[in-house]
């Protein structure tokens, strides 16, 4: 520990930097999409010690989280202006299925069966007639843990 306050107190700019670096390949390796902003935010902190602003620790942690938090605001705004039809969160697999084609590959009984969309089973629902094993459904929504489908028109 005593190494990186020497090192801090020498050239805080390193640390901000290894601090973005370590963040950014997080995010390149996990796809996240959740520390690309503070990676960023922790860059411009690096930057700005490099120019000689010295601002001790808790400010420059400050400074860090105030970036982050605006960067990511700012970003979501953006996101939702230019593709407003875009879920917030990409990552939500189970968002994602709605409006996809899953193939029916159990009976459904009382309007309860087994459909397999992007990879995986899941419990369906159906209202009216259902489907037999090995058509093409369309999920419509989430109800809980299950996906509500339709025949597909």
């Amino acid at each position: 520990m005593g190494a990186l306050l020497d090192i801090y107190a020498a050239q805080p700019f390193w640390i901000w930097l290894a601090v973005g670096v370590l963040l950014l390949a997080i995010e390149a390796s996990l796809s996240t999409e959740w520390l690309l902003w503070p990676a960023v935010a922790a860059g411009v902190v690096a930057v700005l010690t490099a120019l000689g602003l010295r601002m001790g620790l808790a400010v420059e942690v400050g400074l860090f989280a105030g970036l982050t938090v605006l960067a990511t605001a700012l970003s979501r705004r953006l996101i939702r202006r230019v593709n407003p039809e875009d879920h917030p969160d990409i990552n939500d697999r189970d968002l994602r299925l709605v409006g996809q084609r899953a193939r029916v590959v159990q009976a459904f009984v009382e309007g309860r069966g087994r459909v397999f969309v992007s990879g995986a089973e899941w419990v369906a629902l159906i209202d009216g007639d259902a489907p037999p094993v090995g058509d093409s459904v369309v999920v419509d929504r989430l109800e809980g843990p299950s996906l509500k489908v339709r025949r597909e028109a």
